[in-house]
């Protein structure tokens, strides 16, 4: 079985396609509608929601443009799996952001996906002498 990687992904034989739509203006825009439901304080399953809606848009995009298939179950799937993966991403980096900077006096970061508690500074026990 001789299947190539751009056939995998998408039907356009041209990986460039797949990059220009799916990655760059699908990704693009799921990670957009991540870093704006997280800047709302709303919860992530709806940034998952975004982005398979982003998906199917995304789909609609190879159809018109580019006469791919618009009803097809695993290009839309790998379709929407980057797009879920640029929405999530968006979000917890945003939200990460939002905890460091609002919350500093709680909480630093620790890296780009995740933040820590502040260490409490170590009390000072006095000696009651009475």
């Amino acid at each position: 079985m001789n299947i190539s990687i751009p056939e995998l992904l998408s039907e356009e034989r041209s990986i460039g396609v797949f990059l220009l739509v799916t990655v760059a203006m699908g990704g693009g825009a799921a990670w957009l509608a991540g870093r704006a439901i997280a800047g709302t304080w709303r919860s992530w399953w709806q940034a998952v929601l975004y982005a398979l809606m982003v998906g199917c848009v995304v789909r609609f995009f190879h159809f018109a443009l580019f006469d791919g298939l618009l009803l097809s179950l695993r290009y839309y799937l790998v379709d929407a799996a980057v797009c879920l993966l640029a929405a999530l991403l968006g979000y917890r980096i945003t939200r990460v952001r939002q905890m460091t900077t609002q919350y500093r006096w709680l909480n630093a970061p620790a890296g780009p996906l995740t933040w820590k508690p502040m260490s409490a500074p170590p009390t000072s026990k006095r000696a009651d002498s009475g």
